[in-house]
């Protein structure tokens, strides 16, 4: 009877086992090598392709991509971009198997939640180029 007790007791744990973000070594080991595509309230957001070395490339979905790069501060994930200014740190969880990214900064809370992971990379367009 105590263990059942015991075991009853840890239920509450478990179910609150997802709520803790994941690791920087648990992130690179799920992302590296693979392109994720994130969606925002239900709406498709854009996508990220992580490469070797903590390199990215982030896409809003509109065929231009920019190049970047992430690291860990404060146990947060975070990126920079080199035509986006700042740093932009989140939390990422694992819900279902399916990443999840919680923005931590200045503004309104953001949540996105992966709907596609795939091996091919981003389809980015060339620069552009006019007057």
């Amino acid at each position: 009877m105590k263990v059942l007790v015991f075991l009853i007791s840890l239920l509450p744990l478990a179910a609150n086992a997802g709520d803790r973000p994941i690791s920087a070594e648990e992130f690179e080991r799920l992302v590296t090598g693979k392109t994720y595509t994130y969606a925002k309230s239900g709406i498709a957001y854009g996508a990220e392709a992580y490469l070797p070395n903590r390199r990215v490339q982030w896409t809003f979905l509109d065929g231009e991509c920019s190049e970047g790069e992430w690291f860990v501060s404060n146990e947060q994930i975070c990126f920079v971009y080199d035509d986006i200014p700042g740093e932009q740190c989140w939390n990422f969880y694992l819900d279902g198997g399916r990443l999840q990214a919680e923005y931590v900064g200045d503004g309104a809370p953001s949540r996105l939640y992966e709907t596609k992971r795939q091996s091919e990379p981003l389809v980015c367009l060339g620069p552009k180029i006019g007057v």
